[in-house]
């Protein structure tokens, strides 16, 4: 089985299957040409001719069939004297078939010159095929390179039944329940292009947006979830130039060895990858830093930021050491699991008696929903149906029964909308502090 044919190797496939159909028996060529017949090519007659020579030769006994592959000095004289009688039995037969096929064989140059033209012209078309199945890229696309992050989606039903981040990287796989794709095959095709598996299930491979690389990176905590992270920018206004610090994961500051570590080669690794893509270099605009904000007093003195952002257990044990650098009028947007954090929050805010106004508190759902057209028990759509009026019947033809190939006009299915099965749960609470002096 071919699991996937570069480009230029689909000549040389068809011509092994040429070749296969000429020298093989004539049972498999009455079984595999059988929907062959009705091509009305020089070459499909030209075929049928072969087949009809080959169709007359006598099948090999059960005998024949094991003797041969035996080498002659394994067999017994009894299996020899069975052979030779039955060798002896059909001497006509043989005779006849091989004196018809020597009347019937001889080839006409007008055959064999449609053969030869047919061939050429067959080869002629599969490289255009070749040709232009290279798509030229639009201005500011890129192919597929090695060293890029890639997404691996496999949909059905209306549902995402696989979906990977990988490397693509020289002589690797990508394997999944549905088949093996080779990376080699992926290199120099553009984004979002279905390929097929070993198994032939189409696979879509694409590049992952900041959302899907976020979902599917390697974690040390938990993380702050695309929704609630974009909903933390637009809190925090932040713009081009504008400096920030976060903690825990653009100034970062990580108490802990490991989420560290992990947080600096995520942040390398998208990089990369955005490097390759876009063919410029990432600036380097963000610093890591491992230390307890709580007593890293040092590492911000003399800095101002336009906003802060705090993912942490006790956001309110830090907020005396970074509120005094941050401008007066900007937004210091925390993220907390749960409500009782949001309570301990606003209670360490009267107790603390900090310059900061809280504005908002807030959950971001995201329901997801399910549109598609209504489709019946067997698996057809369902049609719309006008009403009937008074005094009038409908006819039943046998035409409104078929099926055409044409697309139905617009409007002619009803769609089905609701509410997704599978939502996404509760993730975090956002507080939007302000500060702001009286």
């Amino acid at each position: 089985m071919h699991v996937y044919l570069p480009l230029g190797g689909i000549s040389r496939h068809i011509l092994s299957l040429r070749q296969t159909r000429t020298f093989s028996t004539a049972f498999v060529n009455c079984n595999e040409n059988k929907g062959d017949d009705s091509d009305p090519s020089p070459l499909s007659s030209n075929l049928t001719f072969r087949q009809a020579l080959l169709s007359k030769r006598r099948s090999l006994s059960p005998l024949e069939r094991i003797s041969s592959l035996i080498p002659q000095e394994a067999m017994s004289p009894e299996v020899m004297q069975l052979r030779d009688e039955q060798n002896q039995e059909d001497p006509e037969e043989e005779a006849n078939i091989h004196t018809q096929e020597e009347h019937e064989a001889i080839p006409k140059e007008e055959d064999s010159e449609i053969h030869h033209a047919s061939d050429a012209a067959m080869e002629t078309d599969e490289q255009e095929e070749d040709k232009g199945s290279i798509r030229p890229t639009l201005p500011g696309e890129s192919l597929l390179v090695f060293g890029e992050l890639l997404v691996a989606e496999f949909r059905k039903k209306n549902r995402v039944e696989f979906k990977k981040m990988f490397g693509l990287e020289a002589g690797a796989r990508l394997n999944s329940n549905w088949g093996m794709i080779l990376h080699d095959d992926i290199a120099g095709q553009p984004a979002g292009r279905f390929l097929k598996t070993g198994r032939g299930t189409p696979i879509l491979i694409r590049r992952p947006s900041l959302e899907d690389y976020v979902l599917f990176m390697k974690r040390g905590p938990a993380i702050a979830y695309p929704k609630d992270a974009a909903t933390m920018m637009m809190m925090m206004d932040v713009s081009e130039g504008d400096c920030w610090a976060v903690t825990g994961s653009v100034l970062s500051v990580e108490v802990r060895e490991d989420h560290h570590t992990r947080a600096v080669l995520n942040y390398n690794r998208w990089r990369i990858a955005w490097s390759l893509r876009q063919r410029e270099e990432w600036p380097d605009n963000v610093q890591f830093h491992r230390a307890d904000l709580c007593t890293a007093s040092s590492l911000i003195t003399g800095q101002g930021f336009n906003a802060v952002a705090l993912d942490m257990v006790n956001p309110h044990l830090v907020l005396p050491t970074v509120i005094p650098h941050l401008h007066t009028g900007a937004v210091c947007a925390v993220y907390l699991a749960n409500i009782t954090q949001v309570i301990d929050l606003l209670e360490g805010l009267r107790c603390l008696a900090l310059p900061l106004l809280c504005e908002r508190i807030i959950e971001v759902p995201v329901r997801e929903w399910l549109v598609a057209p209504a489709l019946q028990k067997d698996g057809k759509y369902c049609v719309r149906k006008a009403p009937v009026p008074e005094g009038e019947q409908r006819e039943e033809t046998e035409t409104e029964e078929t099926i055409t190939e044409e697309p139905a006009a617009f409007g002619s299915f009803p769609y089905i909308a609701r509410p997704h099965p599978e939502q996404m749960s509760h993730t975090a609470f956002l507080v939007k502090l302000r500060k702001c002096e009286r």
